[in-house]
């Protein structure tokens, strides 16, 4: 971390104490868990505090934590031909699901005023649909921002004043990008020439894996016959 980022980090700990929980960041701008219960409070502080001055929401989205820590899978370590990508099982994390650590909302801020930049976490706790207070009051960028994160995570925000779907149809079933939301969906349209509009039907795909996820043993892929494959 650069020493602007500890500085910032520094003055947001001696202010919010305990209140904040850090997280871990693999770029140069702090982040922080709110308590769902603090997030006016604590938003409020970081836009009109001098040391702050967070004057810009730059973007609100949704996390959906179902099933976290239990992929068989990483890609970021694949090998060059595909193959060899299983990895060890890992243990669901306690943050998986349940508990009321499912959906979280993040909170991408900007100070123009100190060229700093900060990310808020808030869990939504228990309950469906999910809910958060709006910080439409304290920026007003989110008022889009929050309708999005509703439309594609069904996360509800108290307060705001046009709590619709922004992307989907009206007639959506669902919110897509739920990690239980199928990969076909739940219904299909199309336009109906006898009934002379637009009907909405049952999905016809067939549901089926995109990603294969079984390692083969297969003499073509060991390399001494790649190699001799090669020189053919």
């Amino acid at each position: 971390m650069s020493e602007a980022t500890d500085t910032l980090a520094g003055k947001i700990e001696a202010r919010f104490g305990k209140v904040l929980t850090r997280l871990a960041s693999s770029c140069d701008e702090p982040g922080y868990e709110v308590p769902a219960g603090k997030l006016l409070e604590v938003a409020r502080a970081l836009r009109d505090e001098a040391e702050f001055r967070f004057e810009q929401l730059m973007d609100v989205c949704g996390v959906d934590y179902l099933g976290y820590g239990e992929a068989e899978w990483q890609t970021r370590n694949a090998t060059r031909t595909g193959f060899s990508r299983g990895v060890t099982r890992q243990q669901p994390a306690a943050a998986a699901g349940g508990s009321g650590r499912r959906f979280a909302v993040v909170y991408h801020l900007l100070s123009v005023s100190l060229n700093q930049r900060l990310r808020l976490r808030v869990f939504c706790g228990d309950g469906e649909p999910p809910m958060l207070d709006s910080v439409v009051d304290i920026w007003a960028s989110a008022n889009w921002f929050e309708r999005e994160t509703f439309d594609l995570y069904g996360i509800l925000f108290n307060g705001h004043p046009d709590m619709r779907r922004i992307l989907t149809d009206y007639g959506f079933v669902g919110h897509p990008f739920r990690k239980d939301f199928p990969l076909s969906g739940n219904v299909e349209v199309r336009y109906d020439p006898e009934k002379k509009r637009v009907v909405y039907e049952p999905v016809s795909i067939e549901p089926r894996m995109l990603v294969p996820r079984v390692i083969r043993e297969d003499a073509r892929y060991e390399d001494a016959f790649k190699e001799a494959s090669r020189n053919a």
